[in-house]
């Protein structure tokens, strides 16, 4: 008997996430579910697909040989439907954006929601972590990183360049000495990231430098964000999130400024897509004005 769609999709959710709960909540089905279509599929293929460890359902060597061929069937099971509903150029449906918190607090928000606005059918969700997808298991549709991947299979396109400096509350700097060089920061509270958590080489800003310890660290940007607004130090901030906090300047730009780039990550089975080619050429669009005009709005305090 020869496997059918359902089984295939559900053998992919398992590949992807390891476990049948995960799965279950990809497809929408409880996990008992998804133990029966795996075990329908292996019973139609005569092939054991997986072996279960403690770190969940990791894949034979026989079903490591079908997830690329389950892939390719899955795009085009999906351009079919696309094609069928004459909606291959329209954006509907869901797709799922996988990125860095500092981008998806401070741009995504805003670009996604004009997305939406004008394709009403279209859903768009935003996964905001701070690390790096793997969009090889399928935990996003696309993502954004803040370095240039390495990795077989990825289709990685460059977004935009983004700035960011040292700032502080001017409440802090109010009340505290004042700050004319990098050496006057010895005598201030840093703010940072958590070191052992920084999961990108790109994010690692104070390395090597005289301040490098944060006396207050998360690995969230946005909190270290709110550290700075409370009047807790100095740290680095992206130019474009300086806009959405009242009263926090940029400090030493002459003597401190760095630059970063956004990259759009995409798998390569999913070039063939057009809604997602479409989605991605809008994000992109979008993030590159979104950054200009918030970098525009950024102040240098005196």
């Amino acid at each position: 008997m020869a496997p059918n769609w359902n089984d295939m999709k559900t053998f992919l959710a398992v590949a992807r996430v390891e476990t049948l709960s995960g799965a279950g909540a990809l497809l929408r089905a409880d996990p008992a579910t998804v133990g029966r279509r795996i075990a329908r599929l292996e019973s139609s293929l005569g092939y054991v697909l997986f072996t279960k460890s403690p770190q969940g359902y990791v894949l034979t060597a026989e079903g490591q040989q079908l997830l690329p061929h389950a892939a390719k069937l899955e795009l085009t099971m999906r351009e079919a439907d696309e094609a069928l509903r004459g909606k291959a150029h329209e954006l509907t449906g869901q797709i799922r954006l996988g990125a860095p918190d500092g981008s998806a607090n401070f741009l995504l928000p805003q670009v996604c929601a004009n997305i939406a606005a004008n394709n009403p059918g279209l859903e768009i969700q935003i996964v905001a972590l701070p690390r790096i997808f793997n969009l090889s298991k399928r935990e996003a549709d696309m993502a954004l990183s803040v370095s240039r991947p390495d990795a077989r299979r990825l289709v990685v396109q460059k977004v935009t360049d983004y700035n960011l400096h040292l700032a502080a509350a001017d409440s802090y700097l109010a009340q505290r000495p004042k700050i004319e060089t990098l050496e006057d920061l010895r005598d201030h509270r840093i703010i940072g990231y958590i070191p052992e958590m920084i999961f990108d080489k790109e994010l690692d800003y104070l390395s090597g430098s005289a301040f490098e310890r944060a006396a207050l660290a998360s690995n969230s940007v946005s909190v270290q964000l709110q550290f700075i607004r409370q009047g807790g130090g100095v740290g680095v901030v992206h130019d474009f999130a300086l806009p959405a906090v009242e009263g926090v300047s940029k400090l030493l730009t002459e003597a401190f400024s760095l630059t970063r780039s956004f990259y759009l990550i995409r798998h390569e089975d999913d070039q063939g897509v057009a809604r997602l080619t479409r989605f991605a050429e809008l994000l992109t669009r979008g993030l590159r004005e979104e950054v200009a005009r918030l970098e525009a709005q950024t102040v240098a305090s005196a």
